[in-house]
């Protein structure tokens, strides 16, 4: 008799299933299946919701407690408010890697990613390029996460449908559909900022679609939203999809965030090698400009961005088979991630920029309850120096440098390495005092190092 019930519940239990099955198989259900839903369907898996939390200190004039009315009149209160923020983002690739804006992450100190079936997970900020308003996310999981298949942008017509999808208002997983307006259009935010090469879009777009989806109807990545016109309806602007392939693999180049050589610099969709670097492990391997990447440890290599990921799983000292294309010729190459000692952080920032560098003590770090990431604090600023030049001052702490955080020397040393004479570098940076702001500078680099 138990036996007998325990079917009937499954049974039971199953009918929500069937009824729903049934009702996707029903002829005029099918009839209004329109593109616009099959693109959702096939991307919505590897759309993401973006949560943040950024601490902001704020100065009262009210008083704080009785003692201080008594004691204090008058002194005005500085307390810290946490202030949260929702953006847009997509899977990337399947190892966890998702993009967004920039300016949906920055200053954030807690960054949690919600996905399509509401399970939400932690995300560490890989890299942030505030230049070109793109960040990089990375998530811990245990399987492989649906991805968002990135399409190019020198094919896209003006005119054509597309789809938006992201998270308006936090309203979860919205899709919106338009065509394209125009392209390569400029928006300009402040004195020194200039978006260039946008696709203006009339899809609804509105505060929290950032850093979300612009799908084409083949469900491919053509852009990604990243500003609205406040004084219009119906006027959006994505970024490009080829300024991902061309700076997601820069963001994440692992000779750019760890103490290693290897040499090798893949581009884009085609998997070619664009550049070789001279006395590296990959030119005394014997691999060459314009070899094509076909396979990364016996796997085949989907593109650059699954390159450069592939990279970042390794470590110093690990050899990597690749497998390459050269003029009808398949190749077998191996190349070893070679350690290198770690570069002086404090002499470079002091040579290149102008700036002494300190690392704040534990004790100033727990007293300021500052986030890991932020571990460096400008001692000196040389006059007349780069630092100096762009309002850089003793006490600033440095978020950021050449679009890498710098928890420590060493980091700010290995992001300052690869920089050259008159190159700019971009700084972002926090002031506490007098009042507390965050700030974004570019500084050129000496003219000799």
């Amino acid at each position: 008799m138990l036996r007998d019930y325990r079917i009937l519940a499954v049974w039971l239990a199953a009918l929500p299933l069937v009824a729903a099955a049934a009702a996707q198989d029903r002829p005029e259900r099918q009839s209004r299946r329109s593109p616009v839903v099959a693109v959702f369907e096939q991307c919505r898996d590897g759309v993401v919701n973006i949560s943040t939390t950024r601490i902001v200190r704020v100065r009262s004039l009210r008083y704080g407690s009785l003692f201080d009315e008594i004691f204090d009149f008058g002194r005005p209160t500085v307390r810290e408010q946490p202030v949260h923020g929702i953006g847009s983002g997509f899977v990337v690739h399947e190892n966890g890697y998702i993009v967004t804006n920039a300016h949906v992450v920055s200053q954030a100190h807690d960054v949690q990613v919600i996905f399509a079936d509401r399970r939400k997970l932690p995300a560490e900020i890989v890299a942030v390029d505030p230049e070109h308003d793109l960040a990089v996310l990375k998530v811990n999981t245990r399987r492989p996460l649906p991805h968002l298949k990135l399409g190019r942008s020198n094919d896209i017509m003006v005119g054509e449908t597309v789809v938006a999808v992201g998270n308006p208002l936090g309203l979860q997983h919205t899709v919106t559909t338009g065509i394209v307006s125009a392209l390569d259009r400029t928006l300009q935010f402040g004195h020194d900022t200039n978006y260039r090469g946008l696709i203006q879009t009339d899809a609804a777009i509105n505060p929290g679609n950032s850093g979300g989806p612009l799908l084409n109807i083949n469900g491919e990545l053509i852009g990604i939203n990243t500003a609205i016109r406040g004084d219009a309806q119906n006027v959006g602007f994505a970024i490009p999809v080829d300024r991902l392939w061309e700076l997601v693999p820069v963001m994440l180049d692992i000779e750019r965030r760890e103490r290693v050589r290897f040499g090798l610099q893949v581009g884009g969709a085609g998997r070619d090698v664009v550049a070789v670097r001279s006395d590296s492990p990959a030119a005394k391997a014997g691999l060459r400009r314009g070899d094509r990447v076909i396979e990364f440890n016996g796997k085949p290599l989907r593109d650059a961005i699954d390159y450069y990921v592939q990279l970042l799983s390794h470590k110093p000292g690990d050899e990597i088979l690749l497998t390459v294309q050269r003029g009808g010729k398949t190749l077998a190459k191996t190349v070893a991630l070679q350690a290198i000692p770690p570069p002086d952080g404090r002499k470079l920032a002091r040579q290149l920029l102008g700036m002494d560098l300190a690392e704040i003590p534990p004790k100033v770090r727990r007293e300021l309850e500052l986030p890991e990431d932020v571990g460096l604090i400008v001692d000196e600023v040389a006059a007349g120096g780069p630092a100096q030049r762009v309002g850089i001052r003793p006490g600033d702490l440095i978020l950021r440098l050449n679009r890498v955080t710098v928890p420590t020397l060493t980091d700010a040393g290995l992001a300052l390495e690869g920089v050259r004479s008159r190159q700019w570098v971009p700084v972002d940076g926090w002031r506490l005092r007098p009042e507390a702001f965050p700030w974004t500078a570019a500084v050129q680099v000496r003219g000799t190092r």
